[in-house]
């Protein structure tokens, strides 16, 4: 018998491939993670032609994911955040080496308008509504670059099932409403520009407890249903990485460290300088005024 039919024999004799088994390349294809809607690749900042604030930053989010951008006051998450915006030349700063990808396209020389309309929005730090303006109006301020109709009153409505407390307020001056109030409308005017991507700049600032538990939970449910991925720049830790799904730590304009979200608040580095927790305890004021050690990424 030849070596041919030695074969075939052999294969016909093989039991058929279990029901829903799949190959491994189908396999990896069904869990290979989604691709990048932002990606940041070593990108320098400098103010004033001569303050160095970034220094080779590169992070990258998925679609549908949410990221956080975490570390402490100074550490270069607004200016993160503005690079990719395009919204640092208000403040005289540029981006001088890198290039920064969104959906696909390289969006350093657009305006930030053209983001905005690309799907790119940033929700500032401090709220920033229309002091002078209503809720309402501050919220279809959003939709400047879709002009109006049913869409944007479809979208408003939308808006309001997320932010109930805004649809109470809706002829409010928002210069007069509270601050937790003031986030929600500024999170909710993003909203109405039907973004991909919400840069999301401290959304706890100056906060209670209760209302920043409520916004992280609009978030999450704004990623979830409407599947608008966010970059979150954060200094409360613990609530960023409740809810994001990886994160990554800044110091001193630099990227020190990332991983999946779980595993930063696992790391002992993370809970003691970030979390106020060292072997296992919290730690007491008059320890957090001296560090015991020295961060494992600045040894």
């Amino acid at each position: 018998m030849s070596v041919s039919s030695d074969r075939s024999s052999q294969e016909a004799a093989k039991p058929p491939p279990a029901p829903g088994a799949s190959s491994l390349p189908d396999r990896l294809a069904a869990t290979s993670p989604a691709p990048p809607i932002l990606s940041v690749n070593n990108i320098e900042v400098v103010y004033d032609h001569v303050i160095l604030v970034l220094k080779g930053v590169s992070l990258t989010v998925a679609k549908g994911q949410i990221v956080a951008l975490l570390g402490a006051n100074g550490a270069g998450k607004s200016t993160t955040l503005k690079a990719i915006s395009n919204l640092l030349s208000a403040e005289r700063g540029e981006v001088t080496k890198g290039s920064i990808v969104f959906d696909g396209e390289e969006v350093h020389a657009r305006s930030p308008n053209e983001l905005v309309r690309r799907g790119c929005i940033q929700v500032m730090e401090g709220r920033h509504c229309f002091a002078h303006l209503s809720v309402e109006e501050n919220l279809l301020t959003g939709a400047f670059t879709r002009g109006g109709g049913a869409a944007v009153r479809r979208d408003l409505e939308l808006v309001y099932s997320y932010f109930p407390r805004l649809k109470e307020r809706r002829g409010a001056t928002a210069g007069y409403i509270s601050g937790g109030e003031q986030q929600m409308c500024a999170m909710g005017r993003a909203l109405m520009s039907r973004p991909k991507m919400i840069l999301l700049d401290e959304p706890s600032m100056g906060l209670a407890p209760q209302l920043v538990e409520e916004i992280f939970k609009i978030v999450g449910d704004l990623n979830a249903k409407e599947g608008v991925s966010f970059l979150l720049a954060e200094q409360n830790t613990r609530m960023a990485l409740k809810y994001a799904r990886y994160g990554y730590v800044l110091e001193n304009g630099r990227v020190v460290l990332d991983g999946a979200a779980k595993a930063l608040g696992e790391n002992e580095d993370v809970k003691e300088f970030y979390l106020g927790i060292a072997e296992g305890r919290r730690k007491s004021f008059r320890e957090g005024k001296h560090y015991r050690r020295r961060k494992r990424w600045l040894a």
